[in-house]
């Protein structure tokens, strides 16, 4: 089980529609393709580059997915039924349904919270002070337990779970155990020059943004480059192993992306159709980690933020496996 080959000879790698992909798919800031643990595809467009980082948005939740896997792998987190208020013992509540939470339900999205599917009001949550507090008191509002809801609250709570239980931000466990383990870049830790759009979203996200309190956003805020994209994608089709050294156990790999009637795993997109099965991290704008095992594949497509960006899906399905299978 190798890590990634990035020195396939050029006769080696897959063709792809150039004047195609500009035109249709014009947000598109890079494309790596990884099979077979080795480079099949590598480009970069609009000045990119391979060594540049971009906001990936939502993928930040796979990779923290990622992160708590490892933690209860280490210890740190007894298993994924440990109930979510064992972490914060100074929060007070009386209330059924949160005392029953738990971290398999902020992992499935099965959480209830008291807004419509859709319409979580982030912009609220980035005024608190203490965001945590602001979740854990809508958190088990609003419902039963079971539902798909999509939350990017309920995603930054696991982040603060993380670090009650390890002692570090999602940032440095990840420096640790995860980033620097297959060949990731450790991130500095850069300061919050404020908490508006730009500072959480926009044009001034570098690093891993964080909340007021210095915890690392679970459900956005992560930067990386469309090759670590890769080899994020790369360290799950291998099942937890990085040049065979066991970053992610086996068990929690494939627990996290079994199927399920909830097309969903642990913050990661599942997807059977016409009998492939692939599962994905996905982020606003067009941001794509796809793995598809049984073509020991991985396709990470970094993209910069557009309203409507034409569905990454479509793009490999229709141009990228084809290339793979002919």
């Amino acid at each position: 089980m190798m890590g990634v080959n990035w020195n396939t000879p050029a006769s080696d790698r897959l063709s792809l529609d150039e004047t195609f992909i500009k035109e249709a798919y014009r947000n598109i800031t890079g494309i790596v393709i990884v099979r077979n643990g080795k480079l099949a595809y590598e480009n970069y467009y609009h000045k990119n580059e391979s060594e540049q980082t971009q906001h990936v948005a939502s993928v930040t939740k796979s990779v923290l997915s990622a992160l708590i896997g490892i933690a209860i792998d280490k210890g740190f987190i007894k298993s994924v039924e440990q109930q979510v208020l064992d972490f914060f013992p100074e929060y007070c509540t009386d209330d059924d349904v949160k005392q029953q939470i738990n971290i398999r339900h902020l992992l499935t999205m099965t959480v209830p919270y008291p807004y419509v599917d859709g319409h979580e009001p982030l912009d609220i949550l980035c005024q608190q002070d203490d965001w945590v507090e602001y979740i854990l008191n809508s958190m088990g509002e609003g419902g039963a337990i079971g539902p798909f809801k999509y939350s990017s609250a309920g995603a930054h709570l696991l982040s603060a779970i993380l670090t009650r239980s390890t002692g570090k931000t999602a940032l440095a466990f990840a420096n640790e155990h995860l980033f620097q383990p297959i060949g990731i870049k450790a991130i500095p830790n850069y300061p919050m020059a404020g908490y508006g759009f730009d500072d959480l979203f926009g044009k001034n996200v570098k690093g891993w943004v964080h909340d007021p309190n210095g915890l690392s956003t679970g459900g956005w805020g992560l930067t990386m480059t469309t090759r670590d994209m890769a080899r994020i994608g790369s360290l799950y089709i291998n099942e937890g192993l990085w040049n065979q050294q066991r970053i992610l156990s086996k068990a929690w790999v494939q627990e996290s992306v079994a199927g399920n009637s909830q097309h969903y795993g642990y913050l990661w997109w599942l997807r059977d159709e016409e009998g492939l099965f692939s599962y994905a991290a996905v982020g606003d704008g067009g941001n794509v980690i796809c793995c598809i095992p049984t073509l020991n594949t991985v396709v990470a497509i970094s993209s910069f933020f557009m309203v409507n960006a034409p569905d990454r899906w479509l793009f490999i399905k229709e141009h990228i496996i084809p290339a793979l299978t002919r």
